[in-house]
């Protein structure tokens, strides 16, 4: 029996799975509410594996896989869904991986993020960070900024996506979306060349490198809001980690730049919620000149006091939030405690809210 492409998205899309694992000697499994799942069946050889890469991968992809030892690209499937898709060699033979991201543009509410962050979307300059690991959802937040971005405002929105994942219709915006490595040959070229077209709003898919964040910090400072992401945990490591891509002579003048153009960080770890399904976590920093001043005197160990005293202005750290989640009943003690910055005291905390009911 050999497998066929299209029936493993059909199932991905049924049950709901956001990611579908094909390497040899293993089912084809799905990723479930976070859990691993093979289908019922027999294990991949070289032949199926090559054969799946193939059904969906072009020429230019599997000559890029065959040279490099991998690809990664975007495709639609029917009208169910997009898959991002990283094919891979390992052992010599073909390995994908298939990412789903749905059709459905989620709210800002249905992802759990408070309306204050509709107040950071209308400012005219800026960079507002949205920050986690991978396959923590970051993409689905700026999609859905964006697409508030789209629907209540006017203006030029350029987004340079490896690959572009949420496709945008034009409503009250023109949305510009480019891929690196098919439009445009680099995040930072692409940068460059979004401040020649008008943009009111530019999204940077991921500032990867000194080039793209120079790139990103400069397009903020000059009057666009810029959108960026970057695989960190929470605010105060996130800004550590752009200064740290700096050289030591420039280190200062980069902390100067970023406290007067970061508006805000939203840091967000995925979460198993108790009865199936995921549930996003937030962190989120909103500047104020007291933080400024902290980013620009390097004293970044001191933003999360900040984040802590900041509720009123829609500010919550991480560990807050989990917490908040766990006593709704939403994840379970293990989950809030993997998922916290400071694992010990959240254990603690944990233990004394189970002592108290």
């Amino acid at each position: 029996m050999s497998y066929e492409m299209n029936d493993l998205l059909n199932l991905m899309v049924d049950e709901g799975a956001s990611d579908l694992h094909l390497q040899v000697g293993q089912a084809p499994t799905l990723r479930v509410s976070g859990g691993m799942s093979p289908v019922d069946g027999p294990k991949l050889t070289p032949e199926d594996t090559e054969q799946l890469m193939r059904s969906i991968a072009s020429d230019h992809h599997q000559q890029k896989a065959k040279q490099v030892g991998g690809a990664d690209f975007a495709f639609a499937f029917m009208d169910k869904a997009r898959f991002r898709v990283s094919v891979l060699k390992a052992k010599g033979n073909y390995g994908m991986v298939l990412r789903m991201i749905p059709h459905k543009m989620f709210s800002m509410r249905e992802l759990g993020l408070p309306d204050r962050i509709k107040d950071l979307l209308n400012r005219p300059r800026g960079l507002i960070l949205v920050t986690g690991p991978t396959g923590s959802g970051k993409s689905t937040t700026l999609a859905s900024m964006i697409n508030w971005v789209n629907e209540n405002e006017e203006g030029h929105i350029i987004t340079c996506e490896d690959p572009i994942e949420y496709y945008h219709n034009h409503k009250k915006c023109i949305v510009t979306q480019r891929e690196v490595g098919v439009d445009v040959p680099s995040f930072a070229e692409a940068i460059r060349g979004a401040l020649r077209q008008d943009p009111d709003i530019i999204l940077v898919g991921e500032m990867r490198d000194l080039e793209t964040i120079e790139a990103a910090v400069s397009a903020a400072e000059t009057g666009h809001l810029v959108f960026g992401t970057l695989h960190t945990t929470g605010a105060a490591r996130t800004v550590d980690r752009i200064v740290d891509a700096f050289p030591a002579s420039t280190k200062d003048q980069i902390r100067t730049q970023l406290a007067s153009s970061v508006i805000a960080v939203i840091s967000q770890a995925l979460c198993k919620k108790v009865g199936g399904g995921r549930i996003a976590s937030y962190e989120i920093m909103i500047t104020t000149d007291s933080i400024a001043a902290l980013i620009r005197d390097n004293k970044t160990y001191r933003i999360t006091s900040d984040i802590q005293t900041g509720g009123g202005l829609g500010m919550i750290t991480l560990d807050a939030h989990l917490m908040s989640l766990y006593a709704r009943g939403l994840i379970s003690a293990e989950t809030a405690v993997e998922k916290a910055q400071s694992p010990d005291e959240m254990r603690k905390k944990v233990q004394e809210s189970t002592v108290k009911t």
